[in-house]
Formats: C-alpha cells, structure tokens, sequence
C-alpha cells in the first residue's frame, strides 16, 4: 500500500527532549518528499546512525540524510549563521549535498554572538545568586527569542541590505551591551566584529534563503508529502512544560503550523517520540528520577546501556521509570494520532519494570502531571511494577518476535495513556525499527 499524496506528518517529542525523533524522522523521509524544522535553534541534537555510521544534526533537518529530499528551516527556528554553516561543512565532507536541497525562511531571527554573552552571563548570574539555573545549553537561544518577542530581532532578510542592518545592529548593541556590562558584569560585545562576520556569513547562507511559507503550500498543493520535525520535547514547551526549567520556544505539534507559515489543516498526523523509560537534561522537577549516578543501579543501567549523553552539550541525561501520567499531558497539548517507542532494546535483562500510572499530590491522586515546576516537584509516583524480561530486542522488526512480557509493557502503556503505539524503536539503526501503522497511510 503506498503513502497518500499530499499527507503530512508533525513528529514531536512527548517528554523532555532527546527521545530519538531524529532516527524516525530519517525513517520517515522515506515517504517524504520534504522535511521541515520548525522551531528551536541549535541548542536541539538529532543522532541518526546510518549503516553503523553516527551522524548528529543540530539545526539542518534530519531528512538531509535521504537523497533529493528537500529540507527546510522554517521562521519558528533561530538561526546562527555560523553554527549552520560548520554543520554543512561537515555534511559535505561525508559527502552529502545540502546547499541544492535547504531552504531557509527569510523571517529566521538570528542568533548573534551578544546572544551567547547574554545567555552564558544569565545562568552565572543565577548560580551565584545561590538559585537553581535554568539549566540552559548557552547558545543564546533564549536571548534571540526575547529580541524577536521584543520585535528587535535581526532576521535573516536583513541582510539583504547591509547598511540597514548594520544601523539595526547598532541599536541592538547598545541595549545588550550596557545590560553585559552593568548589570551582568560581563564583558561587552565589538560591533566592528559582530558586524564582520554577519556579512560574511551572509555570503553562504543568502543564497539558500526563500519564502518557505510559500514554498511548503506550494508542494502541498503538487502532492508532497511533507514531515514538521519538532525538537526538544514537550515538557520544555515555553508555554505547556515544567516552567521555568523549559527551553524559549513552542515545542507542541500545534506550533508547526506557526513555525513553518502553513494552515493547522495541512496537519494531518501527530507522532509522539517517547523513549521506554525517562530522562532529562539540565534543571527542573523530574518525579520518576532514579539514582543514576551510581554503579549496580537501575538508573545507571538505563544511563549506561541507553547511552545517555546529551547529543548538543555531551552533559549526561537524568534516567528515571516510564512516566505514563506526564504521557497523558503530552497527548491533550498535541492531539496525538499515534506512538513511537524508542529505546526498548535499553531495558532487556531488567528484572522488572516499574510503570508510572499517576502521582499522589498533597495528599490527593492525579493520574495527569499538572503544569508548573512547583507542583511537580511536589508529585510523589504511583508506580505500577511489570515482569521485565531477558531476552534481547535489539534488532527486532517483527512485533511478534519481541518478548511476551515486552509486548505486555507496550500494550499497558496504550491502556493508560490511550494513545496507539504505531511504531516501535530496537536500536538506532535506521532499519531496526518495528512496523505496526504508518503514519503516512491514512
């Protein structure tokens, strides 16, 4: 049965980022004809690992890795010229061609290198005040949103006309300078330099600039199938996450529309990537964290085995149960159609498995994480405990091949969510991915 022309596919992460959305979205693209990114910056990292061979994408979408796909960056994302352009110089060694295949939205704000000095200032700042740090990668992700909030921004389309954007940038730097210096005490930014290098960048990365609104609606209506690829995850939602330990930007399914200049109706399914247990990287309330920190555990099982190190920042990811309760929150924001489980290959060999169904908080039952970092924290797990088993699954692509107990885990992750499981992940590899519905076949 082939794909429908003309459908499209939104695939978001359903916990706090990392869950693997870049190995299915590469799957994916197989019966896609264009790739969207739609919102965040480079702060987001996708490994794909393609005939034993690991590559990891930051801001380039991660259907660049299938030949004659289009990709694009819609006007959700911010964008650093220079981190771009070092990942497409890396591509093209391997021997990938990007710059006939990548379109950029001419309304991407940019990430400039007083955005970094502003964001790495902040969370030092913060640190030494005694308070807990956000937590953030230090890219200037959120200090470029603030400017686009703030309708300061320099977007990309402004360097069509340096002499404006020289005049732009100079008021811009005379606010964040004077906020680097006295109030953060941190050094100030050279405009001379800033100025510099953005027009020089500008020379590579002009050329692969378009109306992506435009041009997505386009393919729409000549039949392609298109995939919106979210990164981070949904509990780092600005609006719907554990605030204020959340990235600066909507990371839901409803915000490819937003992100990427095309009508909610072109959405036609929302795939949630979730991982078979938890994990988190930075600050923020984490209700079924285990120690994972220390040898002989569960928790550093799931660390060790899983591999759990942030693909953008190398800093170890926080482990913990399957959270079923903060799945149920991730479904109401995005509408799931359908489940990708990624990651079970991690818990073979456990003896068994503890399944979060809910939270007791303030001394009432909840089966649905409530919105807010505080309330979290307060949230005790109610677990339900399932026979694990010890067999492998890696590299299993026949859902009746895996193990009855692993198939009795799925399944009551469906009972308590009630979402489907459509696929399921048994290791990295591009191929190892179980088949139960394609989201590109109604």
């Amino acid at each position: 049965m082939k794909p429908i022309r003309g459908r499209n596919v939104v695939v978001v992460g359903t916990q706090w980022g990392d869950e693997g959305k870049g190995k299915l979205v590469d799957w994916l693209t197989e019966s896609s004809q264009g790739v969207v990114r739609f919102q965040g910056g480079h702060n987001a990292g996708h490994t794909l690992v393609i005939n034993g061979v690991k590559t990891a994408l930051h801001l380039i979408p991660s259907g660049i890795m299938r030949a004659g796909v289009k990709c694009y960056i819609g006007n959700g994302v911010v964008l650093s010229m220079s981190k771009l352009l070092d990942e497409i110089a890396g591509l093209e060694k391997a021997g990938v061609e990007v710059r006939s295949r990548l379109r950029i939205s001419e309304a991407c704000p940019l990430i400039l290198s007083y955005h970094v000095a502003l964001d790495v200032a902040r969370e030092a700042a913060i640190e030494s005040s005694g308070n807990a740090k956000i937590g953030t990668t230090g890219r200037g992700i959120g200090p470029a949103y603030e400017d686009k909030i703030a309708r300061r921004a320099l977007r990309l389309q402004d360097l069509k006309n340096p002499i404006k954007f020289a005049e732009k940038l100079k008021t811009n730097l005379e606010l964040h300078n004077h906020v680097l210096k006295h109030f953060l005490h941190a050094p100030e930014i050279n405009f001379d330099e800033v100025l510099a290098e953005a027009l020089e960048h500008a020379k590579q990365v002009l050329p692969m600039a378009a109306d992506v609104s435009r041009e997505l609606n386009d393919a729409n209506l000549n039949g392609a199938n298109l995939l919106f690829e979210g990164a981070q995850g949904t509990l780092l939602d600005v609006d719907h996450g554990t605030y204020p330990f959340v990235t600066s930007s909507n990371c839901v399914a409803g915000n490819a529309a937003a992100g990427a200049g095309v009508g909610p109706g072109m959405l036609h399914y929302i795939l949630g990537i979730t991982k078979a247990y938890c994990t988190r990287v930075g600050g923020g309330p984490f209700p079924t964290e285990l120690d994972w920190e220390t040898p002989g555990t569960v928790g550093y099982h799931l660390s060790s085995v899983g591999a759990e190190k942030g693909v953008t920042t190398g800093r170890s990811r926080r482990c913990g149960w399957f959270d079923a309760a903060l799945l149920k929150r991730s479904a109401q924001v995005n509408g799931l159609s359908g489940l990708c489980i990624t990651k079970l290959d991690v818990l073979d060999g456990l003896e068994h498995l503890e399944l979060c169904t809910g939270y007791m908080l303030d001394g009432e039952e909840t089966d649905i994480l409530p919105m807010g970092a505080d309330e979290i924290a307060k949230c005790k797990p109610i677990y339900e405990r399932m026979q694990g088993w010890s067999q492998t699954t890696v590299g299993v692509t026949d859902y009746s091949k895996l193990p009855i107990e692993a198939r009795l885990y799925l399944q009551r992750i469906e009972q308590v969510t009630g979402v489907p499981i459509h696929l399921v992940s048994t290791s990295p590899d591009r191929d190892h991915t179980i088949l139960i519905q394609h989201p590109f076949l109604a």
